[in-house]
């Protein structure tokens, strides 16, 4: 009965606005935190040493700080927007990234920056998970895996481009231009939301904000198998993809030699993502979401495996060749979990979209978050901690994965 009275209301909303344009202002949105990472990379070092910061790890701390903003974000805008609207707390969050973004322009010192940093992954959390709260508003299992390929094949393009905007703009004026083009597009993004994207979050599906809801809803979340293990399996492969995000800019440089050049680098690793969320899209009708996050899992371990002994034999080293023969090739098979892992753990959420989406964004990214700050700190101009990553943290959510799936049989 639950699912006769959701397709009316989305029906109306499609019509009001068509499908592309709908897939492309989620990625836009999403790609809000996306672009705000990865614009900075080529230029980490270099904020860093400006502000009188010369151990190269700490400068890290400019990525995981918005990632620590973009944690505790989840946990606030899931349920506001089941109280008041899906726009009406995305505006909000506009205004909190606009203000973040403002402070790191005019920051003097890297401790305003970190603060600065924070605030916008704590409103860039708002078009981060209200985003995937639509979207769920509108589709559900296999068609929302589907759709959510279509969406990270678009968003996929930001992280493949932003580096290399990032340092074509340091050509041309100092570093802190990065973020006036940060708030130049959330203005633009947010204005589009704004005045095209009819609200999806129907009346009688909004509920009243009280604490004692709020326990109820996150006891749910946290007790229904499949969401909260798979998003522990989330957690841990992807604390993985931001060891390589947070040490990249680092590796390149001190490994390979490759410094102006490394956009171009991290942008061919980026669309191989992309490229695998396209297949994702018409894969999954075919052979299910699990079996196709098994598959990937078990290739990406095996290469990581692989290559791992390889840099071991060779001191912790690989050629520039070797490096991206596993780097294409693991974060191709990324690509397939993106999508899935979220599509499966917010599968049996849809009457509390909202705080579901929320707990599982918000427990992901503190993982990963915490995992990937680890691995990072751990960089010691070898390519052994984050492959050795890779290796280990694949391993552990693959275990994760067959024993959800087992008991659920």
């Amino acid at each position: 009965m639950r699912k006769t009275k959701r397709t009316k209301p989305t029906k109306r909303a499609l019509k009001r606005l068509g499908l592309a344009e709908f897939a492309a202002l989620m990625a836009f949105l999403i790609s809000i935190t996306a672009l705000s990472i990865d614009i900075i990379l080529p230029v980490k070092t270099e904020i860093g040493l400006e502000m009188g910061i010369t151990n190269e790890n700490t400068t890290q701390l400019v990525i995981t700080s918005l990632f620590l903003g973009l944690a505790i974000g989840q946990l606030i805008y899931g349920p506001v927007s089941d109280t008041i609207g899906r726009k009406p707390a995305m505006a909000y969050g506009f205004g909190v990234f606009i203000a973040g973004t403002l402070l790191c322009l005019f920051a003097h010192s890297f401790h305003a920056l970190l603060i600065g940093r924070f605030l916008q992954g704590l409103g860039s959390a708002a078009p981060r998970i209200i985003s995937m709260s639509m979207i769920r508003d509108l589709y559900d299992g296999r068609e929302m895996a589907k759709v959510t390929s279509i969406i990270m094949g678009f968003f996929i393009l930001v992280p493949a481009i932003a580096p290399a905007l990032g340092q074509f703009i340091v050509n041309f004026a100092p570093w802190r231009a990065i973020f006036a083009v940060l708030l130049t597009q959330a203005i633009l993004v947010g204005s589009w939301l704004l005045f095209r994207q009819p609200e999806t979050l129907h009346p009688e599906y909004r509920r009243a904000f009280n604490l004692a809801q709020l326990r109820k809803n996150t006891a749910e979340v946290l007790s229904t198998k499949v969401s909260f293990w798979y998003t522990i399996a989330a957690g841990l492969i992807f604390g993985a993809f931001i060891s390589y995000i947070v040490t990249s800019e680092q590796l390149f440089k001190d490994l390979f030699g490759i410094d102006e050049a490394f956009p171009y680098y991290f942008g061919a690793l980026a669309i191989m993502i992309g490229c695998a969320s396209i297949f994702n899209a018409s894969l999954v009708e075919k052979f299910g979401m699990r079996k196709l996050c098994q598959f990937s899992l078990v290739i990406q371990i095996s290469l990581s495996a692989i290559f791992f002994v390889i840099a071991l034999c060779q001191g912790g080293q690989l050629s520039l060749a070797m490096f991206m023969v596993w780097a294409l090739s693991a974060f191709f098979m990324m690509g397939f979990l993106f999508g899935n892992f979220n599509a499966i753990a917010l599968s049996p959420l849809g009457h509390i979209a909202g705080i579901g989406a929320a707990i599982v964004g918000s427990i992901s990214t503190f993982l990963s978050m915490g995992i990937g700050a680890i691995i990072g700190l751990l960089y010691n101009q070898s390519v052994l901690p984050m492959i050795g990553g890779f290796a280990v943290l694949g391993v552990l959510s693959l275990t994760i994965m067959k024993l959800v799936d087992r008991n659920e049989a």
